[in-house]
């Protein structure tokens, strides 16, 4: 989600630079040789041709580093993936060329679109590979496996997640029994269902507790005959 995010902000800059009509009295042609844009750029001397070739590159190299993270996938083919992301960056390159053609002040340059695509093969290849790789090991660390709930004692052995209570699994000196293998599971006795102490216990089995011990006998008052 994040990724996709950054992606639709970079997208916007990208759109906000590059979509503007320019105020300026005269543009040159449109240049549709490649390289040749390259070697004026040159002719220029090494600082105003850095600037130049610096900006084509680095106007897109984002998106090879956005456009895997949006996909969120980290075992997948190094090659393919590269192919993938160089494709949509020359795409996306070649929609802002086309689109560039009805704005003022806006030029095609068809070496643009070859340092745009550039740009994002090289932030592709400096940094999503070893990312995935970093990302693969790190999750391979971190992975806990689960226990399976239902097995006796659970998560931390007695009494656990998935366990009986120890007290009632064991079972409690003084007339309490936890034993689940008297009565078939999900089932209690007549008289521990009276006292509501009978259920399911966590594992699947039953756990039941005497009734009469919890609650008491229930008291019997003999009949007494009153003569007419």
């Amino acid at each position: 989600m994040t990724g996709a995010i950054l992606l639709v902000a970079h997208l916007a800059l990208v759109a906000w630079l590059t979509l503007r009509p320019l105020d300026v009295p005269w543009v040159r042609p449109a240049n549709l040789r490649p390289l040749a844009g390259l070697r004026a750029d040159l002719a220029l001397g090494w600082p105003e041709a850095g600037l130049r070739i610096g900006e084509g590159l680095g106007l897109l190299a984002p998106l090879g580093v956005l456009l895997p993270m949006a996909d969120g996938r980290l075992s997948v083919s190094g090659l393919a993936s590269l192919f993938r992301t160089a494709a949509a960056g020359a795409l996306i390159s070649l929609g802002i060329a086309l689109l560039q053609t009805g704005v003022p002040g806006r030029v095609v340059d068809v070496d643009v679109l070859l340092l745009n695509t550039a740009g994002v093969l090289l932030a592709h290849l400096t940094v999503v590979p070893a990312g995935r790789a970093w990302l693969r090991r790190r999750l391979g660390r971190g992975g806990v496996a689960e226990e399976g709930y239902g097995r006796r004692g659970g998560l931390g052995g007695r009494g656990g997640f998935g366990g009986a209570p120890e007290g009632i699994s064991g079972g409690v000196s003084g007339g309490v029994s936890g034993s689940c293998d008297r009565y078939p599971a999900g089932e209690a006795r007549g008289s521990d269902r009276a006292g509501g102490a009978g259920g399911p216990g966590p594992a699947g089995g039953a756990v039941s507790v005497r009734g009469e011990l919890s609650q008491g006998r229930t008291p019997t008052i003999p009949r007494v005959g009153i003569a007419p």
